[in-house]
């Protein structure tokens, strides 16, 4: 499986972004899909979650309310909306595939990484 990460950019404090993570070769559905992040120095941190489906989702704390993950199927492609970013928002995320569900947040449930993309905050 291949994921390709795009959407980041430069926003400020208040702004919204819309990440995409569009996937190839598996069968997309078989994989719960979850973003993570990774500032720099600092380790790469579970964001969010979705089933294969997309029925169930799960986020860290620190995001609920203003992120949104999503997914569709037929486009084998994952989102992240995020609304409502702070500068503590500001990382390079990163799509992840996996087969896990119960080991959502660890970085060790996953198969595959995209390549990441860069989102920035200003303040």
């Amino acid at each position: 499986v291949q994921l390709q990460a795009s959407g980041g950019g430069l926003v400020q404090t208040g702004g919204s972004l819309r990440l995409s993570c569009a996937a190839s070769g598996g069968t997309f559905s078989m994989y719960f899909m979850a973003w993570f992040r990774q500032s720099p120095g600092k380790e790469r941190l579970f964001v969010a979650a979705a089933s294969g489906s997309g029925s169930n989702t799960d986020y860290t704390d620190s995001v609920k309310g203003r992120f949104t993950i999503s997914r569709d199927n037929a486009k084998n492609t994952v989102y992240l909306q995020m609304n409502g970013l702070k500068p503590d928002d500001t990382a390079v995320y990163y799509c992840a595939a996996g087969r896990s569900w119960a080991l959502r947040a660890m970085r060790s449930a996953y198969d595959y990484w995209g390549q990441g993309t860069q989102v920035t905050v200003s303040s």
